[in-house]
């Protein structure tokens, strides 16, 4: 693969990390709601997510699942219904934290295993994969599954460093802003209906 190729691959890639979206919304709210650290947790969770689909596309399984509608509504109806999951934890849980100190009632190994289901679960990303990454290999050559998990490890690479470097962010504003009254009621329901309008676009993706 030329040396080039990875540099357009790795440009387009920061461009599409960066432009607002499902992921970066949730990984705002959470690091806003809960700190730094479970927004790093949680951006480790979501870039290995995509070392998942990207396997999926070496193995030609993420065509068989565009292909089969069954399959493809199997997936979106449980991605969906885990998004839904967490959006109640989220209603349900805001209200008796206190900002200022760490608040999350989950591990950090739990918002990592969070991150990856929400990337696994989500048709959308896997059906993004299909058609991007193709556009950068050359199907004319015989390491063309090597290809496919070079770009999909710098794809899962920068996306890691992008979304952590939101959480580090986040993360500073909240100590800003950890004296505003019923701050953590605010963003636990802010939580809540990111989750549900991320289960709403992937129920509502063709």
């Amino acid at each position: 693969m030329e040396l080039n190729t990875v540099i357009y691959f790795l440009t387009a890639s920061v461009l599409l990390t960066l432009a607002p979206g499902p992921d970066n919304m949730y990984l705002l709210a959470k690091s806003l709601a809960s700190g730094a650290k479970s927004g790093v947790a949680l951006s480790g969770g979501l870039a290995s997510g995509i070392v998942f689909h990207t396997g999926l596309v070496m193995l030609g399984a993420a065509a068989l699942i565009k292909a089969s509608p069954f399959a493809f509504m199997a997936l979106k109806f449980v991605g969906a219904g885990y998004l839904l999951y967490l959006a109640w934890q989220a209603f349900h849980e805001q209200g008796d934290l206190e900002l200022g100190q760490n608040n999350d009632t989950l591990a950090y190994g739990a918002l990592y295993r969070r991150g990856v289901l929400m990337n696994i679960l989500n048709p959308k990303v896997l059906l993004f994969f299909l058609a991007f990454l193709p556009q950068f290999v050359d199907t004319g050559s015989e390491q063309l599954a090597l290809q496919i998990a070079l770009l999909g490890a710098v794809f899962a690479l920068q996306a890691f460093v992008i979304f952590a470097f939101i959480a580090i962010c986040a993360g500073r504003v909240r100590a800003f802003i950890s004296k505003t009254r019923n701050l953590n009621r605010i963003l636990g329901v802010v939580q809540g209906v990111v989750l549900v309008a991320i289960a709403g676009a992937i129920l509502a993706a063709g």
